[in-house]
């Protein structure tokens, strides 16, 4: 008998199969890793959750709103409402207050499950009106009808709990982290979680048994399906970069994690700290591009058997390419010149085209016009895990969808929202958000990856921004610098002009009009710490363009 479509379904199966393996350690108070939990416990208790959500009123296909923190309750809650069919919704709890209440409102969920403090916030904020059942993770049910300790009470002793969920029902809604715009919800299906299970385990040799060090609460929600431990760090996940890497190193070399995730911020926070990983034989990062610079520190960081993987994707589709990190060193010269970041290779079954650049809907692909290898256009990519809708949000839908009807009569391509192109070995490179570029006039578009890493060879800088001022069309290009920590600013002028002489030497980045200094470190996004904040840097130096600011 095949295992209903859930993600989910794994545990039954490797409570049986390896009952006393540890599915997570969680620290304590104090960073003390005392918090654990076997695969048997995470079954059983995920079980009895299951039938206490079941008996609260949080069934099959409820939307119930999840604000807690990567504990053991955050685990065994969503591998619960994965059970019972229900539907988490996720959101960042690190995005704008506004922002949050409008993904909250939007979502409409008929639960609250969250901690104290996120209680206190719907109470106050008046978040998710339309939440009828509410849950605590706290003590006692302050602000709330019942508290999880006693959900999980009132489910000891049911039987196994495990929806026979169908491959096409909503399995949860995932909120994007809103750095190049309004957050959306992405609506995701069971079939989708199912097919990330297949082709991350294919894609990057994942074996049960593993012990993995996720610093991005979600993906350590894949790790009981792929029969590894997960080492929840003890870090704020929402600030990557101001990680302790003393912490992070002390539960690598305790539990002996030889795989780890995170996104670049992070691997700079390792990279900085140089400590060896003698362990660790598998490292994942996603999120933004990671810096050249940061890989090869890596790497040298690491056994010379070890894997440094930088997948491409988003929240809408996940893994759609990924580059093993010495090939991703082989291409360094190649992005320094200018030429965008190699992502390298679709992962299987996906299939990536690339397409001419438009900002209207493409209703069917026969309206696309797709283009050859070699040249710039948007990302689409069609395969199993390309989502095809966001929740309550048709006008986004139609932008990032395109129906092909030749292709068994309605598969989803998703258009990524980003440019690039594909190369004479299959390979594909990143060019850039396509919100993000800048053109100049009706011949001449730039794209940010395709300029930054030209002038982030500069010893004295840390890293750079294009943006545009003024209208599409008819945009100045003007390059935002921070400089490296230390170098004084009195420099800038010096700088400036060796920046300029950079420029002079390609023609696309000729095309720079005018280099500004930053006085502070870029704004990043929450999610990852990684990508830049380009409209705030826009808007920043289209201020300092009208006032005369410092700058060359």
């Amino acid at each position: 008998m095949s295992e209903p479509c859930n993600i989910a379904a794994a545990l039954p199966r490797l409570a049986r199969e390896r009952p006393d393996q540890v599915a997570m350690r969680c620290p304590g108070r104090g960073g003390r890793y005392d918090i654990a939990l076997t695969y048997a416990q995470l079954d059983a208790r995920s079980d009895a959750i299951a039938a206490g959500l079941i008996r609260s009123g949080i069934v099959r296909g409820t939307r119930a709103v999840v604000m807690v923190r990567p504990t053991p309750e955050f685990f065994l809650l969503m591998f619960a409402l994965f059970k019972a069919g229900a539907v988490p919704v996720l959101v960042d709890p690190g995005i704008d207050k506004r922002a949050l209440k409008q993904c909250l409102d939007e979502a409409q969920p008929e639960a609250f499950i969250g901690i104290p403090l996120a209680h206190l916030a719907r109470m106050l904020l008046r978040w998710a009106r339309s939440a009828r059942i509410r849950v605590t993770t706290g003590a006692r049910a302050w602000l709330a009808d019942t508290t999880l300790a006693e959900v999980e009470r009132s489910g000891a002793g049911a039987t196994a709990q495990l929806a026979d969920t169908a491959p096409d029902e909503v399995a949860a809604i995932l909120f994007t982290s809103g750095s190049t715009g309004v957050p959306k919800g992405v609506v995701y299906r069971h079939r989708h979680f199912v097919a990330q299970i297949d082709m991350m385990r294919s894609a990057f040799g994942f074996a049960p048994g593993g012990v993995d060090l996720p610093t991005f609460p979600p993906f350590a929600l894949f790790d009981p399906a792929l029969g590894l431990t997960s080492i929840i760090p003890d870090m704020d996940p929402t600030r990557p970069a101001k990680a302790d890497p003393r912490k992070l190193h002390a539960a690598i070399a305790r539990f002996g994690v030889d795989q780890l995730f995170g996104s670049p911020a992070l691997m700079r926070v390792l990279a900085e700290h140089g400590a060896p990983l003698p362990t660790v034989r598998r490292i994942t990062s996603a999120g933004a591009p990671v810096p050249a610079d940061v890989v090869a520190r890596m790497q040298s960081l690491l056994p010379d058997d070890a894997q440094f993987w930088t997948p491409y994707g988003a929240t809408e589709c996940l893994p759609v390419a990924v580059i093993e990190g010495r090939e991703l060193s082989r291409t360094r010269e190649d992005t320094e010149r200018g030429r965008g970041t190699c992502v390298g290779r679709p992962v299987p079954p996906n299939e990536v085209r690339i397409i001419a650049i438009t900002d209207a809907p493409i209703e069917t692909w026969g309206d696309a016009v797709e283009l050859k290898p070699g040249q710039v256009g948007e990302i689409t990519v069609a395969g199993p895990t390309a989502t095809d809708s966001y929740f309550h949000r048709d006008a986004q839908t139609r932008l990032a969808k395109i129906r092909e009807r030749s292709n068994g009569g309605g598969r989803i391509v998703h258009r990524m929202g980003d440019l690039g192109w594909i190369d004479g070995e299959g390979r594909l490179w990143f060019c850039g958000r396509k919100s993000q570029r800048v053109v100049v006039d009706g011949s001449t578009t730039l794209c940010t990856e395709q300029v930054e890493p030209v002038f982030n060879t500069h010893p004295h800088v840390r890293r750079t921004a294009l943006v545009g001022v003024g209208q599409p069309g008819a945009q100045l290009p003007v390059l935002c610098v921070e400089l490296e920590s230390g170098v004084d600013a009195a420099q800038w002028p010096r700088i400036a002009s060796e920046l300029r002489h950079l420029a002079d030497g390609q023609v696309h980045t000729a095309k720079v009009a005018r280099f500004l200094r930053y006085p502070k470190p870029f704004p990043v996004d929450i999610r990852h710490n990684a990508k830049i904040g380009r409209e705030k840097l826009a808007a920043w130096a289209a201020k300092q363009s009208l006032a005369g600011g410092e700058g060359a």
